[in-house]
């Protein structure tokens, strides 16, 4: 005869609930001096946090309308553009200004069809003193939701792992931008990368250094600006080139689609890496190139945009961000400003707390606070 199996638990500390445990017990004795303690260290965390910010120099431009500009240089009104500089001492800051013209090749050095040209914003600035590398060149992008719960979902971690992809899993992964109409696979697909930000920046170019007539440039590096874990875990497709095409808005890109010399490998587009890390707020920067060198000199500042991504079409800005940075990063006062306003909350309620506990104090343990012992309680 089989024996009999048992659903009484196991004899054991876990199964019988016998574990040891510990419950604070809330009391004037250690509630006040925590409220006290985080006061006391958060506020001046946060002041040391929003010093760090504020000693970080920034410059932001905004060249959206440049595109209707004509070669006549046109100043920019002062709610295009934003000077922080630490220092007081300093020189007078010009207005920042751009113009456009027509050019029959890109910045990168890719040579235009015949009776095409791209527009090109020379966008002219000044930096009244000295700054320090690091130096971080951003573009920041305004009312662009890359947090749309579509947006999001529309692409292929298989297809960018260098998968190779059936049309089937193309329109459930990367939906509307699967599959173009003759059938082939859009590489990359998705609407993340179809609307990959394609403008091109040159390098910084200081304009006639005091009073010489040779131009001095501060070559910007482009490399190391995506996450390292992007750049090893992406690579290229191993799907047959005749059965892939570009994304529509890469048409310009890829104007002859791709071929075995040109064909699109994301772990060497640190651009499309960072592009393809979407930003959970409509108002973002994204990181474009990097200055490490010798110190940028006071002057007059110039540097050039290839006018490829229309922004406006999403009723959007696209602006133009020269940063330092400090042990917390960029230049933003939140961190710190939250930590001033944490700190001080506590230290308010510890003095409202202490001050209520010494004017009316409570006994603790007092088995008149009771439930049953309260009038109209449960009696047992």
């Amino acid at each position: 005869m089989s024996e009999l199996k048992s659903k009484k638990p196991a004899n054991t500390a876990f199964k019988q609930q016998r574990l040891k445990a510990w419950q604070p017990l809330l009391t004037p004795k250690t509630v006040l001096p925590t409220l006290f303690a985080v006061g006391i260290v958060f506020a001046p965390l946060g002041g040391l946090f929003l010093f760090a910010s504020d000693t970080v120099n920034e410059i932001t431009l905004d060249y959206t309308n440049c595109i209707t500009a004509n070669e006549t240089a046109l100043p920019l009104s002062e709610d295009l553009y934003s000077y922080k500089f630490t220092s007081e001492n300093r020189t007078v800051i010009r207005a920042p200004s751009y113009q456009l013209t027509q050019e029959t090749s890109y910045l990168t050095g890719q040579i235009l069809p015949p009776g095409e040209t791209v527009p090109r914003c020379t966008i002219t600035f000044s930096i009244p003193i000295k700054l320090d590398g690091p130096i971080y060149l951003y573009y920041r992008l305004t009312n662009f939701y890359q947090n749309h719960r579509k947006y999001v979902k529309s692409l292929s971690y298989n297809q960018l792992n260098g998968e190779a992809l059936t049309a089937g899993d193309a329109d459930a992964s990367c939906a509307p931008i699967g599959r173009a109409p003759d059938d082939k696979l859009y590489y990359p697909c998705g609407l993340i990368a179809n609307s990959m930000f394609n403008d091109s920046f040159s390098s910084l170019t200081l304009l006639n250094p005091q009073g010489q007539n040779d131009n001095i440039t501060y070559q910007m590096s482009e490399e190391g600006i995506a996450w390292h874990t992007d750049v090893t875990r992406y690579r290229r497709t191993s799907q047959p080139i005749d059965q892939l095409t570009p994304p529509p808005n890469w048409s310009k890109r890829y104007p002859n689609g791709y071929t075995a010399d040109n064909i699109f490998d994301p772990s060497k587009d640190e651009h499309f890496l960072v592009w393809m890390r979407t930003s959970w707020y409509p108002s973002f920067r994204k990181l474009y190139s990097n200055y490490n060198g010798e110190p940028l000199q006071p002057g007059t500042y110039e540097v050039q945009v290839d006018m490829n991504y229309d922004i406006r079409t999403y009723g959007g800005t696209k602006s133009i961000v020269l940063s330092g940075t400090s042990f917390l990063g960029n230049r933003n006062p939140f961190m710190g400003l939250s930590y001033i306003i944490m700190g001080c909350a506590c230290a308010l309620l510890g003095v409202i707390f202490l001050g209520w506990h010494f004017f009316r104090p409570r006994k603790l343990g007092d088995h008149d606070r009771l439930s049953w012992n309260q009038s109209g309680g449960l009696n047992h």
